[in-house]
């Protein structure tokens, strides 16, 4: 009896293996994959960035993939704490997913060091050279590739733009999120600008909504008679707060983006910020069908458009000089 007892007890072993291999691993004994997985990092909120996520899942679509159905996004929210990143971006990597997409510069900044490994495809505003994501635009060589729309090099140009439609102005403001790595370049890059143009550049920081309504208080104690905002995503995220808000306090100012403008803002001047999410979604369909992201040049978009909402220049008591408006993209009436 010991010994057919035993040969029962193996058999019942052998069975119950047997069964838990098959329901642990359907998909592998039926010959198929299992569905790939997206981690997205994005320094901002879901609410914030939504136009831009969708812009990423049009085109994620339309290189075949259908989030649900074939693939899986894992999303991963910093809500403007930039400290928060490295430790976000190390927890992603963690989980070992397919590929990544960086949704903004301080997103793919934390993710670089993290992993050479899982492909990483960014969407941001600024040069990706200049900020050391990538080697080249053409090669960008490593597991980083992407899409970008100027933006950073941009705000010089954007105290241009304040200059001609307020000549007076002797005093200008720039807005910069101090905890923003892209402010290291941005400041000195202006301030060339204000110099060339005769200008006293006066320097503001916030990196959160109270330190903006400060910031606006404080702007007509320091003689700041237009304001310039730098890039940056919390910026980007409250760029309707800004438009109205410069309404509202009678001070001029200019962004990247048209939400600014149409919230208010006299002008914006920038790239298109739903162009590069839409590239990102189609990088990340041709990586995960088994390119490389190194091979992938870098998409850079060098189109910049200008808004000019003439209703708030008017409200200001401004004139615009005709060839500024007939430089402007659409003018806000």
């Amino acid at each position: 009896m010991g010994v057919a007892f035993g040969v029962r007890m193996q058999r019942r072993r052998f069975l119950t293996v047997l069964i838990a291999t098959t329901m642990v691993w359907p998909v592998a004994t039926n010959g198929q994959q299992a569905m790939p997985v997206i981690g997205l990092l994005c320094s901002a909120s879901s609410r914030d960035y939504a136009p831009m996520i969708a812009a990423f899942l049009k085109s994620l679509g339309e290189a075949g993939f259908v989030e649900g159905r074939n693939v899986k996004v894992e999303y991963v929210w910093a809500d403007e704490q930039y400290d928060r990143l490295p430790a976000l971006a190390a927890d992603l990597v963690r989980h070992q997913v397919n590929v990544i997409v960086a949704a903004t510069t301080p997103a793919a900044l934390a993710l670089k060091p993290a992993t050479r490994t899982i492909p990483i495809v960014f969407a941001i505003g600024g040069d990706p050279v200049r900020t050391g994501l990538v080697e080249s635009l053409s090669r960008p060589g490593g597991n980083l590739t992407g899409a970008a729309h100027i933006n950073v090099e941009t705000a010089p140009k954007r105290l241009e733009l304040m200059h001609e439609l307020m000549p007076n102005v002797k005093v200008a403001g720039l807005l910069v999120n101090p905890t923003n790595p892209l402010a290291n370049s941005v400041v000195p890059a202006v301030h060339a600008a204000a110099g060339l143009l005769g200008l006293k550049m006066q320097v503001v920081y916030a990196h959160n909504d109270e330190e903006l309504d400060a910031v606006f208080a404080s702007l007509p104690a320091l003689g700041v008679g237009a304001l310039v905002i730098g890039t940056d995503p919390f910026f980007t995220s409250r760029a309707q707060k800004l438009g109205a808000a410069s309404l509202s306090r009678a001070m001029p100012a200019i962004y990247q983006y048209r939400e600014f403008a149409a919230a208010g803002g006299v002008m914006s001047y920038g790239g298109s910020i739903v162009d590069s999410y839409h590239h990102a979604g189609l990088y990340v369909g041709r990586i995960l069908k088994g390119e490389k992201p190194g091979n992938l040049p870098v998409q850079l978009s060098t189109k910049v458009e200008l808004f000019f909402n003439l209703k708030s220049a008017k409200a200001l008591g401004l004139t615009a000089p005709l060839p500024l408006l007939a430089r402007a993209d659409e003018v806000i009436e």
